[in-house]
């Protein structure tokens, strides 16, 4: 499907659609534009009654290394209404890939930092490479992990977000494993096929029924409303407007 300055989404004729972040210049870093895009893509993903699962992926070296400098750097700029409305635009983008009518499997390589955790959360299964690297890094810029957390606790639970959501490292993809992020970690050559095992079922089953049970695993688990997105929006810009984080990102974007 074209018009998209920042994703592609390929629908085949099998059922099987493939939304990928194309940015490999910027590591799939996401910004405004890829924000936007990315909610565009859920819905018109919603409407196609004839996509029976969708594959989320990234091109180049990295699923997606979180949020884009250029966007960040704006920020400083910003009215605090303006930082709540970005952060706003990004939560309600998660939620609209966490409740898509359709299985979510996630094709996990390279980088995953930042916000891609937050999308590697919304899938119904990701899957990722043993080279692949992960971290919370919000926290070494002065910021926190705010708009992506509903979504991050609800995958990880508190007490496994707890061991890597306030310390910036990285881990690798046993430990994504163990935390509950990806199902599996497979080879890099494998990754592919481990995928099309994770998609495979879902072509055998009745459309109408996976979204209801889909609805109804997340209806039992933790509430994610506009509240919630507010109060984590709020929270977010309070960050922003602290001087730590403005000398920490300033260091960061110097380098």
């Amino acid at each position: 499907m074209s018009g998209y300055s920042t994703i592609r989404l390929e629908v085949a004729a099998d059922g099987i659609a493939t939304l990928t972040l194309a940015r490999p210049e910027r590591h799939n870093a996401m910004d405004a534009a890829m924000i936007g895009e990315l909610a565009d893509a859920a819905a018109v993903l919603t409407a196609n009654d004839a996509v029976r699962v969708v594959v989320l992926t990234g091109e180049g070296r990295s699923f997606c290394a979180g949020a884009d400098l250029g966007w960040m750097q704006a920020q400083f700029a910003a009215s605090r209404d303006e930082r709540i409305r970005e952060a706003t635009q990004l939560a309600r983008m998660l939620k609209s890939l966490n409740e898509l009518p359709k299985p979510l499997i996630g094709r996990i390589h390279g980088q995953a930092f930042g916000g891609g955790l937050g999308l590697m959360a919304v899938c119904d299964v990701a899957v990722g490479s043993l080279a692949a690297r992960f971290a919370f890094t919000e926290t070494r810029l002065g910021l926190i992990p705010a708009t992506i957390s509903p979504y991050v606790i609800a995958r990880m639970g508190e007490g496994r977000a707890r061991r890597v959501f306030m310390s910036g490292r990285r881990f690798e993809s046993a430990e994504a494993v163990a935390l509950g992020l990806l199902a599996r970690a497979v080879p890099e050559g494998d990754l592919d096929a481990a995928v099309a095992t994770e998609v495979e079922p879902y072509l055998g089953c009745a459309p109408r029924a996976v979204a209801a049970a889909k609805a109804l695993a997340r209806s039992l688990g933790p509430v994610i409303d506009e509240h919630t997105i507010a109060a984590t929006a709020s929270r977010l810009a309070d960050c922003w407007e602290s001087e730590t984080a403005r000398s920490r990102i300033s260091g960061f974007l110097g380098r």
